[in-house]
This record gives structure tokens, sequence and C-alpha cells, in this order.
């Protein structure tokens, strides 16, 4: 039998195309290509920029080494950036990050903006990118709108510094139970966190206890400046201080430089003598220096960037918009309970 009548008799002829067919065809391609979407979702690196005020504060660093911490535990690459205190400058180095090719933009930021406002028209230009955006220490008045058109996940994890305040003003209390005069060293004017901060030592220290304010920018050397800058007025020479206290440890400290450079022996040992009480109360600095008598109390603050890191990744993965705010718990070390009176 020959070749082409073998053909003939065995292989049928191919039927006519259908549309049916070709819509087949369609959707088979069609789900591949979304199947190699989602498996390439699945196993790609998440990556975030964590965007923080200053490597110079003990609370920023524990920030950072929090977000190094949970991102290696749950597999993500992390860019920390320190914004040198400078709104302009962090709003800048944001910006660019949004601003990059798809292939190195971030999938999320997490900040803990250096302005009050934290930073609006950056957090519009993150939510247009689809970059997920988690703030820190902040409740900025623009969240519920961004959540409403957010395709990414947008929220806030904060330290509750009412209460901080509070527990503060109760240390106060016990250090001085007769009364007395306290300088007082708040964080910056426009920082929302030190405002709450002053607003809760406020409800709680005793009416017996007089406060006298000054100002540093969150650093050991902001800090000793502005001590060193009172020192030198009229009325600081009349001031019978009996405590000096900060709203971060890191200022408390600043403000001990500060006494330690006076020149007259006995009027420097005096302040010295004084008990000194800040916040933030992390293991290797403030609650170390409460261990070697440099404070009497610290308030621990736990950081926050790991915690947004971890809500970050879980609504990555779920494609879901997490709860608007979450808010951690203070306390004081020593408990309030165990400071003696000085």
């Amino acid at each position: 039998m020959s070749l082409r009548r073998f053909h003939a008799r065995n292989v049928q002829p191919r039927p006519p195309a259908r549309k049916s067919d070709g819509i087949l065809l369609a959707r088979r391609v069609s789900l591949k290509v979304a199947f190699s979407e989602l498996t390439w979702w699945s196993m790609r690196k998440l990556k975030f920029l964590i965007s923080l005020h200053s490597n110079e504060n003990d609370f920023q660093i524990a920030q950072a080494k929090a977000a190094e911490e949970a991102a290696h535990r749950l597999g993500i690459s992390v860019e920390i950036s320190y914004a040198d205190n400078d709104a302009v400058n962090q709003s800048t180095q944001i910006l660019k990050a949004i601003q990059s090719p798809a292939e190195s933009r971030p999938d999320a930021i997490v900040l803990e903006p250096v302005s009050g406002s934290a930073l609006p028209q950056v957090a519009r230009a993150a939510c247009s990118a689809g970059v997920g955006w988690a703030v820190l220490n902040r409740n900025p008045d623009y969240m519920l709108e961004l959540r409403r058109a957010a395709v990414a996940p947008i929220f806030t994890v904060s330290s509750d510094h009412a209460e901080i305040g509070r527990i503060q003003g109760k240390q106060f209390a016990a250090l001085l139970p007769r009364g007395g005069s306290i300088l007082y060293i708040e964080g910056p004017a426009q920082s929302s966190s030190a405002q709450k901060r002053a607003d809760g030592m406020l409800e709680t220290k005793p009416a017996n206890i007089q406060i006298s304010r000054v100002r540093g920018k969150w650093t050991e050397e902001s800090a000793e400046r502005a001590v060193s800058s009172w020192l030198n007025l009229a009325t600081s020479q009349k001031s019978a201080i009996d405590l000096v206290s900060a709203q971060d440890d890191s200022m408390a400290m600043g403000a001990r430089k500060a006494f330690q450079k006076i020149a007259n022996e006995e009027e420097r040992r005096r302040w010295l003598s004084l008990p000194f009480t800040g916040c933030d109360g992390q293991p290797t600095a403030g609650q170390t220096w409460v261990r070697k008598g440099w404070l009497a109390a610290t308030i621990y603050i736990s950081p926050l960037a790991g915690k947004a890191i971890e809500i970050l990744a879980k609504a990555i993965q779920e494609r879901s918009q997490p709860p608007e705010g979450t808010v951690t718990a203070s306390y004081s070390i020593p408990p309030l309970d165990e400071l003696a009176p000085r």
C-alpha cells in the first residue's frame, strides 16, 4: 500500500475550527498568565522602606532594630532611612522611593513622621502608586480619606502618649510626696507625641509640684544645649529644682551632661544628686541607666516598627485592609509602688 493511500485511510481530517475553540484557548492563556502572576506574587520578596527621625535617639535605634528583626523573621527586605529630624528631608527621601521604577519601588512604607501633619501629600502619592503606608506615633487627619480608596494597607501604630504622660505624673508624685519643683524637658513643639505626654503628665501630677519647661529635639545633644541655655538665665539661679525629668531617656541624659559641665563643684554636685527620670526604657539604654542609678525611673515604650511590619505583611498576603489604628501599652520602671521618695 502506498504511503499516500495509508494516510488517506488512517488519518482522519481535522474538523474545522469553531469560535468556541478560540474562546477556550483564550481562557486557557488568561488562566496561565494569571497563575504565573499569582505564583510570582507569592514567591517574590516584599520590600519595605522604614523612615525614622534620627539615629541619635535610643528609641529610634530600637525602632530600627525591631524592624530588622521582624523583617528577618518574615523574609522581608527592609531599607532604613533617617531624616536627621528634618521633615523636608524625610519627604524627599520617601518621594524618591515612591517615584522609582516599579521593580525597585517598595511595597510599603513605615514612617515615624518628623512633622506633626505626617506628610499628607506624600501619603497620597504612596496611595496612588499602590504602596502601603504605616504611620508610627501619629494619627493623621487624612487616614480615613485614603483608606476609602486605597488598594494597599494604610493604618497607624502608636504608643498611648497621654497614658505615658500620666505614668510620668504618677512617678513625680511617688518621688516627691511633699511636692517640689521639676525641670521638665519636652520634645519639639510640633510633635503631637510631646504635647500628649505633657497633657497626660499635667493630669496626674500633684498640685504641689511646679513645672519649669525647656524644649529639646528627642536627642541627647539638643537637651544638653537647652539645659545649658536655661542655666545661663537669671531665673534659673533662683529656681529650687527638686527633680529633672525628660520626655525621653536620651534628653534626660543630655540634661545630666549639661550639669556635669558646671564649673562650680558644689553646684555641680547638687544638680547631679537630684533624681532624673525619662521615657523609652529600652534594655540597653533607659533600663541600664536605671540600674546604674543615673535615672531614678523611666517608662518602657514598646518599639512599633516591628509590629507595623507584621501587620503589613499579613495584610498584603491576605489582600486585606487592617484596622485603622493599633495602640501599644507602656509601664513604669521601676513599678510605681517601688519608687522611693527622694
